[in-house]
């Protein structure tokens, strides 16, 4: 079935179509929130907490857009609400355990090497930024939504959006630069 079919048959109730959109979508929606909420566990709950507001939505989902872009869209919102939870509980885990990508390449090990490092030194940059403004780069940056939509998405106007986006990457290119430098002196 393509997305048309699939979204036509979960709105009239039918989970194994729903269920197809979960699969097709889930790497991406994943990604989003483990990049918008800065770690593993948080982003479980998050696409969990996403998959089940769009399910209990699907009725009112109109098709001016791809589902996976308005599964961005619920993403950002429940990631935001963790967040804020998150926040409000102010507790941190002391065993935070970050999973190492597996890297391996039988072609350029070495490219591969410096291109994991470089990501892992972006990735780390990214979480250390305030959620307002990881959420800016991560929706602008990675997934390339417009600063209109990102504006929307956040409540914000469009020039905040572009404010906030433009301190984010000021403090990305702080971090890095000083990581960078702090590498080349050692």
């Amino acid at each position: 079935m393509d997305e048309a079919e699939l979204i036509t048959a979960a709105k009239g109730g039918d989970r194994e179509a729903f269920d197809e959109l979960v699969r097709r979508t889930f790497v991406d929606t994943f990604t989003l929130a483990r990049r918008l909420t800065g770690n593993e566990e948080d982003a479980r709950d998050v696409v969990q907490d996403s998959y089940l507001r769009a399910w209990r939505a699907i009725g009112k989902f109109r098709g001016d857009a791809q589902f996976s872009t308005w599964m961005y869209r619920i993403t950002a919102n429940a990631a935001s609400s963790s967040v804020h939870k998150r926040r409000r509980q102010r507790t941190e885990s002391l065993d935070d355990v970050h999973d190492v990508a597996d890297l391996r390449s039988e072609s350029q090990p070495s490219a591969v090497a410096e291109s994991g490092e470089a990501l892992g030194r972006i990735s780390a940059a990214l979480d250390e930024l305030p959620p307002k403004l990881r959420t800016v780069v991560v929706l602008k940056d990675v997934y390339d939504l417009p600063h209109e939509a990102i504006a929307d998405e956040l409540g914000i106007t469009v020039a905040a959006a572009k404010v906030r986006l433009h301190r984010a990457r000021r403090k990305l290119r702080d971090v890095l630069y000083d990581e960078g430098a702090e590498a080349h002196a050692v």
